[in-house]
């Protein structure tokens, strides 16, 4: 315990896993050893107005709502859907496997675009993509063109997505844990939302399917009004640094002590502090708590060659990582199907999904916590993995009579996202390795991910009924617990393990 208090200390505030993977320091280190940002050409770096910081924390709400709807809108009317475009069940699983395709293609464009263009404007770009894509899925005629227009709509999801954390931290620098909570919250209510309200929507337009998707092109087109007004902001305009240029040192536990000692006596502290180089924790270069090699020194503001490919750390966590994803995607596109077809009504079946899906609001800031404290998240793993489990044993058993119970277990089960998400930070000594190695291991992640739906959906095509899918659907929850426990491990990659 006296380690997990020292390693996080009650001042601190929290950080969001996403953003950068190490905690905060105080004011006085920060100003001691971190070199200033580089200013724009011809001037000082703009600094945001306070009513541009309100806007830009309106419009990541607004499109942190827009990254799900169109995934888990789907789930709720894919009946119908299959129906009008006489999609069989693999095609109907391709389309479930279309949205980690689209991350996994799409997603890493989105750091290269932001330091080309800035983060607004990809945002931008994104959240208009999303309004195109919806805003044509219905008036799609065919299986095809439904597919393009879908992975329109993911494409755009897939850039703003992953530039969400880079948001934050371009404009709320000393407010990540905060605004990384809001957004995290937002993104969960428009999954649930959009699962729950789907049908009635639907019912309420007519009944057609093409109505009830198409009416979220509407909320997207109201995330492209903040996004449009921020990009003429000069403070947006700057591209992002790359992730090399702003590396953070190891923080060891002697370092957050020493740190926590010059904010309390600044005076005292300084004149060491003047004899170290920006960015290095010794004055050596190397970081705190290790050596550097002779005759070598490592260059001050940068982050070392981190050979991920090498490290299995990584691949237990790229493969962790997809096997959660199948498991969310799965469930997003076929569980509402699963109730259906025991007799539950559309609605409740969307209903229920929105629950499974609603669970992550809450879960979402207490599981990071809790997994930032452990030197292992295994036994986090092992929980969230029993669940499933249990879940999945409930579908097999008496999918209608326990259908509620069963849509709150696996929400649960499902909130292993959150949990990746902190081991990809916790895995690492920089905020330029956590770059890399999220990099890594959602690529990685979502191209695993691809088959697990579109099995799913085969295997109900071949059977006729759900009991060989929801074997498929446990055995890939006992894969995904038992590499989550070697992802788990209190290791980091920089020491190629």
């Amino acid at each position: 315990m006296a380690d997990d208090d020292r390693r996080n200390p009650p001042h601190e505030p929290d950080l969001g896993p996403a953003a950068t993977g190490v905690r905060e320091r105080p004011e006085a280190a920060r100003t001691a050893e971190a070199p200033a940002p580089p200013p724009e050409p011809g001037g000082s770096a703009p600094v945001a107005s306070r009513w541009m910081l309100r806007l830009v924390a309106v419009g990541l709400v607004i499109a942190a709502l827009n990254l799900r709807p169109a995934i888990s809108g789907l789930g709720p009317l894919l009946e119908e859907i299959r129906g009008g475009l006489h999609m069989n069940g693999a095609v109907a699983g391709l389309l479930t496997s279309v949205p980690p395709l689209c991350f996994a293609l799409f997603g890493g464009l989105a750091p290269r675009l932001a330091r080309r263009r800035g983060p607004a404007a990809v945002v931008l770009a994104g959240m208009v993509a999303v309004t195109l894509g919806l805003a044509l899925r219905p008036f799609a005629g065919g299986t095809g063109t439904f597919l393009a227009a879908t992975a329109l709509a993911l494409a755009g999801i897939a850039v703003s997505n992953v530039l969400m954390p880079v948001v934050v931290k371009h404009w709320f620098p000393d407010r990540v844990g905060s605004m990384t909570g809001l957004y995290s919250m937002a993104l969960s209510m428009g999954t649930s939302a959009a699962a729950a309200v789907t049908v009635p929507l639907t019912d309420a337009l007519g009944g057609s399917w093409r109505a009830g998707l198409g009416a979220w092109a509407v909320l997207g087109a109201l995330a492209v009004v903040p996004w449009l007004l921020i990009t003429r902001d000069r403070s947006a305009r700057g591209p992002e640094p790359r992730a090399e240029q702003e590396a953070v040192p190891e923080e060891t536990v002697e370092a957050e002590a020493r740190h926590e000692a010059e904010a309390r006596h600044p005076e005292a502290e300084a004149p060491a502090a003047a004899g170290r180089r920006p960015g290095s924790e010794t004055g050596s270069g190397a970081p705190a708590g290790t050596a550097a090699p002779a005759g070598t020194a490592a260059p001050a503001g940068k982050a070392p060659a981190l050979r991920i490919a090498k490290s299995p750390t990584a691949w237990w966590l790229g493969v962790f990582f997809g096997l959660q994803a199948s498991a969310a995607y799965i469930t997003m596109g076929w569980l509402p199907q699963i109730f259906r077809d025991a007799g539950v009504s559309a609605s409740a079946a969307g209903a229920m999904l929105a629950v499974t899906m609603g669970m992550g609001i809450p879960l979402s800031f207490v599981l990071p916590k809790m997994a930032a404290r452990m030197r292992h998240q295994g036994p986090l793993v092992l929980a969230l993995g029993v669940c499933g489990l249990v879940a999945y044993a409930g579908l097999w058993l008496a999918p209608a009579s326990g259908a509620w119970v069963w849509s709150l277990v696996l929400g649960v089960s499902n909130c292993a996202f959150p949990l990746a998400l902190t081991m990809i930070g916790m895995r690492s000594r920089s905020s330029a390795g956590v770059v890399k190695l999220s990099a890594f291991a959602q690529s990685t992640g979502y191209l695993l991910s691809i088959p697990g739906p579109l099995l799913v959906g085969s295997l109900h095509e071949v059977s006729g009924d759900w009991r060989m899918p929801l074997v498929l659907m446990a055995a890939l929850m006992v894969a995904q617990m038992a590499t989550g426990l070697l992802a788990g491990r209190d290791r980091v990659i920089e020491d190629g393990r």
